[in-house]
């Protein structure tokens, strides 16, 4: 194990943002995602290391744009699509964040890797 000098969010969604995310495509019935559904591609951020809810609060408050947007975009590219008030009051209602104040490696054998995010990897992922 190899504990990692960063904290952890945690980034849900809510009822709301999958209503949006169906909204995109209406589809009949059946064919709606629900809130289990999109649970399963819920993202994991590493922050730096917050030693109190104070500083996570300030954290998140400075970068909750990059993560709401960041999001959005996962679903759908283009902004003309997105809500048309992309705020705090938006992020609050798509989005539940956890932290996790340790993030541990489990992995014994494989090396962290850095590379920076690319909205093409995004677009992959989602096709695969």
């Amino acid at each position: 194990m190899k504990l990692l000098n960063r904290s952890a969010l945690s980034v849900r969604p809510t009822q709301h943002f999958v209503d949006w995310i169906n909204a995109l495509e209406p589809t009949m019935g059946d064919d709606d995602l629900d809130l289990t559904d999109v649970e399963r591609e819920s993202t994991v951020y590493l922050i730096p290391e917050m030693d109190t809810p104070e500083a996570l609060e300030t954290f998140v408050h400075e970068r909750y744009l990059e993560i709401l947007e960041t999001e959005l975009r996962a679903w759908e590219e283009d902004e003309r699509q997105w809500p048309e008030s992309v705020d705090w009051a938006l992020f609050q209602r798509f989005l539940q964040v956890e932290h996790s104040y340790l993030a541990i490696d489990l992995d014994h054998e494989t090396a962290l890797e850095i590379s920076e995010v690319d909205d093409a990897l995004l677009v992959d992922v989602e096709q695969d």
